[in-house]
């Protein structure tokens, strides 16, 4: 039997639903909101500004003299009324600086190489902002607290390493071959495995913690070298051999095949609730069984933005986001049009903003599992370049400066 589509919702809650929303929207004009405090960052206009723990990073453009700095200011506190700065670095001169964390008590600073495009990561004491190391690679932390740093290279001369986070000691390292893709295995954001897929069809598995092989498998039998797409999401391998046609899971850590299904052209996915997310290249949504790799159903027009628990937040043919329930594809409720932000955890609440009529901004929570959208806020006109951990937000002004506020949710 085929699998059933997924059912359309009737259409008077949902329609509810929309005018609810825009009925908060009205009275979010009309109703005052609670004090907000709002700081400017300074910086340079061209400044890269980064929200990171409990601080905010600014990495400033090259001098005339090509020197740079990072810039560490502590967030307001809800009774302060200003960022206060911290401590301020220079910054090494080569290359594109792409993002700032804070890990394992250091502050890392990423970048990469205009001439080679080779990744490097500069760490910093948290509280000082004395440099303590500098090394090639990409870092991710390790479930025992350890620090990996990924460093592929296209001639085949990059490695994966382990270094102590205090004083950037090598530890141990894992050669990447030519071509090959590394990806993670792990939870709330720490790795305890880590795999190498060769153009060969050989995966290798590795423990994170001692670098020590654990297992590997040809899953291009003969004398075969091709690209497949290859993604980690909970304890399964998904693989997309050659010719995009099939998804096929592997079991973590053993590696062992445990199913093909046929889905074309996969561009990622994610678990949702107790189920796989799949979505196509070409748009829409596929949702698996992840122990069969069965179908339970689909729909060709949704685009999936987010998953909380067993409730997704599609965009599709409509006006605006539509939740969704994952086990069924029920719709549950619309939450209207809106611009997701940037969060810095995964699991913080969602932001949404968008804009009135008269230029000024509304911020709302998404909230998936009660199907609303509750307005926080409304501030005066953004920019872009947005980031979001509620109760902060941090964004570009119409002005050009960067503009922290705490919300008062």
């Amino acid at each position: 039997m085929p699998p059933a589509r997924r059912p359309r919702a009737a259409g008077r809650p949902l329609r509810s639903a929309a005018v609810l929303l825009l009925a908060l929207v009205v009275l979010a004009g009309a109703t005052p909101f609670p004090e907000r405090m709002v700081s400017v960052v300074p910086g340079p206009r061209a400044a890269a500004v980064y929200l990171a723990a409990d601080d905010v990073f600014v990495v400033d453009p090259p001098t005339p003299d090509k020197d740079r700095y990072l810039t560490a200011y502590a967030e307001p506190s809800p009774s302060g009324a200003s960022v206060r700065r911290r401590w301020q670095a220079s910054l090494p001169r080569q290359g594109d600086y792409l993002d700032v964390r804070v890990q394992q008590g250091l502050v890392l600073a990423m970048g990469v190489s205009a001439t080679d495009g080779v990744f490097h990561t500069t760490a910093f004491d948290a509280e000082t902002g004395q440099q303590r190391w500098q090394h090639p690679g990409a870092p991710q932390p390790i479930v025992d607290g350890g620090l990996l740093l990924s460093d592929p290279r296209e001639d085949g001369s990059g490695a994966i390493s382990r270094v102590e986070p205090e004083t950037g000691r090598l530890l141990w390292s894992v050669p990447v071959p030519e071509g090959a893709d590394n990806i993670y295995h792990g939870a709330d954001g720490r790795v305890d495995q880590f795999l190498l897929v060769q153009p060969t069809g050989e995966v290798q598995v590795y423990d994170a913690s001692s670098g020590r092989l654990l297992r590997s498998v040809d899953t291009l039998p003969g004398d075969r070298s091709a690209f497949q797409r290859v993604q980690v999401v909970d304890d399964l391998l998904l693989l997309v051999p050659p010719g995009g046609t099939r998804l096929v899971g592997y079991g973590l850590p053993g590696l062992e095949r445990r199913w093909t299904a046929d889905v074309s052209l996969v561009s990622w996915a994610t678990r949702c609730g107790d189920l796989l997310c799949v979505a196509p290249q070409n748009g829409g949504l596929q949702v698996l069984d992840p122990a069969t790799g069965l179908l339970h159903w689909s729909d060709p027009t949704d685009l999936l933005a987010d998953v909380r628990g067993d409730r997704l937040l599609v965009a599709g043919t409509g006006e605006g986001y539509v939740v969704r329930d994952s086990a069924t594809g029920q719709a549950r409720t619309e939450l209207g049009k809106w611009v997701l932000i940037p969060l810095l955890g995964r699991d913080d609440p969602l932001v949404g903003v968008r804009q009135t009529a008269d230029g000024r901004v509304v911020v709302a929570e998404l909230d998936l599992v009660a199907g609303r959208a509750r307005v926080i806020d409304v501030v005066p006109g953004l920019a872009n370049s947005c980031q979001a951990s509620l109760p902060i937000l941090l964004c570009q002004g119409l002005d050009g400066t960067t503009v922290l506020w705490r919300l008062q949710p």
